[in-house]
């Protein structure tokens, strides 16, 4: 940074500073580590602070200088993200503004089934003050006890539960916004039905911070569920995974809740790695489903529909075996096989990918992406996971055994050409679930058409003229 660079940045941190007080600042090298490095190693930035203020206000002022300044800040939530979205450009000309002290939940209107909180609250911390308030929060994922809910919302994230309640989008009824200027749009209202023009949420969410700073939302609750059954099956071919999804739709009037795809591949490598993971049938199967159903009913007769359909599918050749949790240690248990194959991956060389294509396309996609790599590399093993029942696929490429990683890993973008083509040609999303962030910035330009690209831009333009919210991330200017 050159001499007449560097004095608007030190004016611009010593009002930050001002502004936030030594609680809310952070800028010795060791403490700045956890806020620099993307969750999986993919990227590493560098920053001059991170800035942690404690109201909106705060943020508000903060923006506001960094606006004066032509400071750029890099939104961060819990840095869990997996598409580089929440870390800071290399040349450290920037400020991370961290939202972990703006934690409270504001309120829980019980009857209207919502619940207002800031943006640095913990998913499971959100979930928790909504069942002490008889209500269920449903979003759910593996990292509710890290992330946060601006960052979910910032994402769009999703889960185990989209299937029955929808995306954070879809969660969603009002956000508390500080744009780039420094003012504050407070749209936290909690109407179900709000027809007065534009939805000017729905900019922000999904934005990955690039618009504006979720600082706050009013969110939607639902009734708590009395009943829950959860099973594990074993299937002789994906579609015979897909034909039954739709039958369990129609079987448990729509109460299923989760609908998850496992391979034998992922069962493997969690045994091989994760110590607790249980082979939850008496014999292996090609893939497997973890179905969930529930209700608020304690009387909703669910285990007898759970059992209709079991006993249906088999007759029709859908399923070879299945095991009904008896207790929620079991119940637990066979969650944790669908979490240990996320873990098990770390242990060797994976090209990850989160797509999504239509539910009825699900199993043509994987049996076609699975044949189209196995081609190009001999000996990989493709591992084909995740929430089928919306048609999100987390398809992940662990290494021939024996290859060298780093050589593999260097194939990324070959293997993202396959998979993401096939996802093209099949109209679907080349991420489902994990945002755009760096890591796919360029990459959907090859996929959404020039308008889309174009009308992104100008929206980037009206909302961040600077360009100083998160640059570089989801849209290049």
């Amino acid at each position: 940074m050159d001499s007449q660079s560097a004095a608007p940045v030190e004016r611009a941190l010593a009002e930050i500073k001002a502004v936030v007080g030594v609680k809310g600042w952070i800028e010795e090298k060791a403490a700045l580590e956890p806020y620099l490095v993307e969750s999986r190693g993919l990227y590493r930035g560098a920053t001059r602070a991170v800035v942690l203020p404690a109201e909106t206000a705060e943020v508000a002022a903060v923006v506001h200088i960094c606006a004066a300044h032509h400071l750029p800040i890099i939104p961060q939530g819990g840095n869990t993200g997996l598409v580089g979205g929440g870390v800071p450009p290399e040349d450290g000309r920037n400020i991370v503004l961290a939202l972990s002290r703006m934690n409270r939940v504001r309120q829980i209107d019980a009857l209207n089934f919502t619940v207002t909180a800031e943006a640095g609250c913990i998913l499971a911390d959100l979930q928790k003050a909504a069942e002490e308030k008889d209500r269920l929060f449903p979003l759910s994922r593996g990292a509710e006890g890290s992330c946060q809910i601006g960052g979910n919302l910032a994402t769009n994230a999703g889960g185990i539960a989209v299937l029955r309640y929808g995306n954070a989008r879809d969660l969603c009824l009002g956000l508390e916004v500080v744009l780039a200027t420094g003012e504050i749009w407070d749209g936290l209202r909690g109407l179900r039905k709000d027809n007065t023009g534009y939805d000017l949420k729905q900019l922000f969410i999904g934005g990955e911070g690039t618009l504006g700073i979720i600082t706050a939302a009013t969110l939607k609750l639902f009734p708590k569920p009395r009943a829950t059954e959860t099973a594990f099956l074993g299937l002789g071919r994906v579609e015979d995974a897909m034909a039954l999804f739709a039958e369990a739709r129609a079987a448990t009037a729509d109460q299923l809740t989760a609908f998850e795809l496992i391979p034998r591949a992922g069962v493997d490598l969690a045994l091989a790695h994760v110590p607790g993971t249980i082979d939850p049938l008496a014999s292996p199967y090609p893939w497997y489903v973890l179905l969930e159903v529930s209700s608020s009913e304690k009387g909703s007769g669910l285990l007898a529909l759970l059992e209709r359909l079991l006993e249906a599918s088999l007759a029709k050749g859908l399923l070879a075996d299945a095991v009904i949790a008896q207790s929620l240690a079991q119940r637990r248990d066979l969650w944790f096989v669908r979490e240990a194959i996320v873990e098990a991956q770390k242990y060797s060389g994976s090209i990850k990918h989160d797509v999504a294509v239509p539910v009825s396309r699900v199993a043509e996609f994987i049996t076609r992406a699975c044949r189209l790599v196995e081609e190009r590399l001999p000996g990989i093993r493709p591992i084909a996971f995740g929430h089928v029942g919306d048609g999100n696929i987390h398809l992940n490429l662990t290494e021939p055994q024996g290859y060298d990683r780093a050589f593999y890993l260097s194939r990324w973008q070959e293997f993202n050409d396959i998979v993401h083509s096939l996802v093209s040609d099949l109209d679907g999303s080349i991420s489902a679930e994990h945002g755009v962030g760096r890591l796919k910035r360029e990459e959907i330009t090859r996929y959404k058409s020039p308008v889309e690209i174009e009308l992104m831009r100008r929206v980037k333009r009206a909302l961040d003229p600077q360009g100083i919210m998160n640059p570089g991330k989801v849209v290049a200017l």
